[in-house]
């Protein structure tokens, strides 16, 4: 059971890449985590291994009511992550209504579901709760090769991140999104090796970031020093942007 003292974030997509590691950054920063991811086993080799502060959830974030029966064992939150994401590289004439509709569901029903769930135990909570959405430099860059479903559904994460911060700002609930460019993950498999060199040679320093570069802002906006922020859209690319 959590104690006044203790404070509860959940993650999505917890299990591996950038969610684990804003897992690790959050756990060292005294938060209890839960994490929610659909791979059952590697979610249970990252609880092993992140210890007893860490549980794990296994559950399909693009299904409602598996969100809902989640967050129903969850005692308490005050931080909220939205990780969980994914990917789909296939040009615009060639993405079918089912890919369309899983690319929406995985990056941005997920995180829909999620937040009306977080709200509902975060009201109760005093002090500054939190959620935290990962974006992507692909909801706005189009320098990138994103994929149009892709940019897609981190745009209208980022205009959710937008309309909680509004309507939430009175009960003490603040959002915002972090925008990563490339950061080394499984998602570099997806990507032909011509289309990843020219995009690393794209970046200033020449690679990609590291999974820990996103987790450090994550734990920047939920320590106390992140209270003043809430509808902002964070951008982190290494000044890629600057002409």
């Amino acid at each position: 059971m959590n104690t006044n003292q203790e404070k509860t974030a959940v993650v999505t997509g917890a299990a591996r890449g950038i969610g684990r590691a804003i897992c690790e950054a959050l756990l060292a920063s005294a938060y209890r985590v839960i994490g929610l991811d659909i791979d059952a086993a590697r979610l249970s080799k990252t609880g092993f291994e992140l210890g007893d502060r860490f549980s794990g959830i296994t559950v399909d974030l693009t299904s409602a009511p598996a969100v809902a029966n989640a967050f129903s064992t969850i005692d308490a939150v005050d931080v909220l992550v939205n990780n969980a994401g994914t990917c789909f590289m296939n040009d615009f004439v060639d993405i079918s209504p089912d890919e369309f509709r899983k690319q929406m569901a995985i990056n941005f029903d997920s995180a829909f579901y999620c937040c009306q769930q977080a709200l509902l135990l975060m009201l109760p909570r005093p002090g500054i709760k939190k959620i935290i959405n990962i974006s992507s430099n692909g909801a706005y860059n189009f320098d990138v090769f994103d994929p149009a479903h892709y940019r897609a559904s981190k745009a209208a994460l980022d205009n959710l991140t937008k309309h909680l911060a509004r309507r939430y700002a009175k009960e003490n609930i603040t959002v915002n999104s972090i925008a990563p460019a490339m950061t080394r993950t499984d998602l570099f498999d997806v990507v032909d090796e011509a289309t990843l060199a020219k995009a690393l040679a794209g970046m200033p320093r020449g690679d990609a970031m590291k999974p820990s570069d996103i987790a450090a802002w994550v734990s920047f906006l939920a320590s106390p020093a992140g209270e003043c922020s809430s509808g902002n859209v964070i951008i982190l690319n290494q000044g890629r942007d600057v002409r």
